[in-house]
């Protein structure tokens, strides 16, 4: 199982990274999340604040670009083995900085990706 960080957490169940949630638990993932207000999704608890887990395999992303510049540093930070950038949030910048250091990155959708067995 891959423990995930879904950024750009929502309680709202049309968002898809609330979809995205309802799915990786339904897959058996252990998933954290971080939002921009405090909300709960299953049992996924999240607010705003950064997570320091070292064991995060995977950074599925649900922020525009433009909002994902201040999670730059943090990223970078967990070191997580793969970012997947969810259709909307693709990122030359942050996708160029995270392959310097080794991290993959992946322009996909997490639920295609887990319907497919891809994940």
């Amino acid at each position: 199982m891959k423990k995930t960080l879904v950024l750009g957490a929502s309680e709202k169940p049309e968002r898809y990274s609330n979809k995205a949630i309802k799915m990786l638990r339904s897959h058996q993932h252990p998933v954290l999340a971080i939002g921009n207000k405090e909300g709960q999704v299953l049992d996924v608890h999240f607010n705003k604040d950064l997570i320091q887990d070292s064991e995060i395999d995977t950074v599925t992303l649900y922020l525009s670009p433009k909002n994902q510049k201040n999670y730059y540093d943090y990223i970078l930070d967990l070191n997580p083995k793969r970012v997947i950038f969810n259709p909307g949030t693709e990122n030359d910048e942050l996708e160029n900085l995270l392959e310097k250091k080794g991290i993959d990155t992946i322009e996909a959708c997490t639920l295609v990706m887990l319907s497919t067995g891809q994940y």
